[in-house]
């Protein structure tokens, strides 16, 4: 889809499931007000299920200037095809310049499919947005207020910055825990715009029998402490290690994905560029190396503490407070300190 115009809202795509919004699209809301206030327009969220209309008022608070809600009953589950197709209809008619997703399951199946009806590009699994100038070429008009899509690259190797200048709208998956948590405002104000979607069984090929989610065992998104193992740490039973310095800290156990693929501990402990990014109070980093994945995840925590026996460790640079030894003497002389403080206090 080409837009010449180009003054179109910015959209986020309000995920929600069972009647509960997803956390990654209240995350989104920050940065699309950002992208928003930054290109002079507004900031709409688009809503889709059946009987959702309460969950309009919290995108409003965190946010949203306009929210475009489709309700039908045919929307009471999540499917690609009817979700794309309505939400491919309200692009055709509204044309937004953005359109924001979260890395979720349901925002990595359904984005590609309407990027591609819309015949326009999309990047997948963004760290951060941002809006500036291009000029592609010597002898080529220069681009303004063009969003750079900005995201690890070669296995983390590279951050890469990716431009789509002349296929509209510009479409981005952003991943989970990277953008901060805006504040409710509740005194806010916004428009709700209720759209008819235009829907019949023969959108959904598939019959939805039942359904079953399993609970993450671990939160780690909302931890303010964090005690995380690599594979350094040498076996699943030396991880035991990682989780008496947790529970002395009330702490939540992480892992990296090396740690996870080993066997150590289960993947909804994983922190990093493949697995959950966290910014907690403390987070105490133990056997990792510091691998650039790993801290795509978990470099904006405020403290950072690393164990780890080769000082040259990349993890150290990032660290505030460096232990240079090993990790089997280290802990426990930690958890040691901590209990024996626990007793005086």
């Amino acid at each position: 889809m080409i837009d010449v115009n180009r003054q179109g809202e910015v959209w986020v795509f309000g995920e929600q499931h069972n009647g509960q919004l997803e956390d990654t699209p209240i995350e989104l809301m920050s940065k699309g007000r950002h992208l928003a206030d930054t290109l002079g327009v507004k900031l709409a969220s688009v809503l889709l299920g059946d009987k959702v209309k309460n969950l309009a008022t919290k995108l409003i608070h965190c946010g949203a200037d306009k929210i475009y809600l489709a309700e039908h009953p045919l929307l009471e589950h999540y499917q690609t095809n009817s979700y794309a197709k309505v939400i491919f209809d309200l692009i055709h008619k509204y044309e937004p310049q953005i359109v924001l997703y979260g890395a979720t399951i349901t925002g990595r199946d359904l984005a590609p499919r309407i990027a591609s009806a819309a015949k326009a590009g999309l990047t997948a699994d963004c760290t951060d947005l941002q809006i500036g100038d291009h000029k592609p070429g010597k002898d080529v008009q220069l681009h303004k207020n063009l969003m750079f899509q900005i995201r690890p690259a070669f296995g983390g190797n590279i951050i890469a910055t990716i431009i789509n200048y002349d296929r509209w709208p510009q479409m981005a998956t952003v991943r989970e825990g990277v953008m901060p948590m805006p504040e409710p405002d509740t005194g806010r104000k916004g428009e709700i715009i209720q759209e008819k979607a235009q829907l019949s069984q023969q959108d959904l090929p598939l019959e939805i029998l039942a359904e079953h989610k399993r609970e993450r065992q671990v939160n780690l998104k909302t931890a303010r402490i964090i005690v995380a193992g690599g594979a350094g740490v040498g076996s699943k039973d030396n991880f035991k290690l990682i989780w008496d310095l947790a529970n002395c800290l009330g702490a939540a156990p992480a892992a990296t994905r090396a740690a996870v693929d080993l066997g150590f501990i289960d993947s909804d402990h994983q922190v990093g560029q493949t697995g959950t990014t966290v910014r907690p109070s403390l987070y105490i980093a133990v056997g990792i190396s510091g691998a650039i994945q790993h801290q795509a995840g978990m470099s904006q925590s405020q403290k950072i503490i690393a164990v780890n026996n080769d000082s040259n460790a990349p993890i150290f640079g990032i660290a505030h407070y460096k232990i240079v030894g090993d990790l089997n003497q280290a802990v426990p002389r930690i958890i040691k300190g901590i209990k024996s403080v626990s007793r005086e206090s």
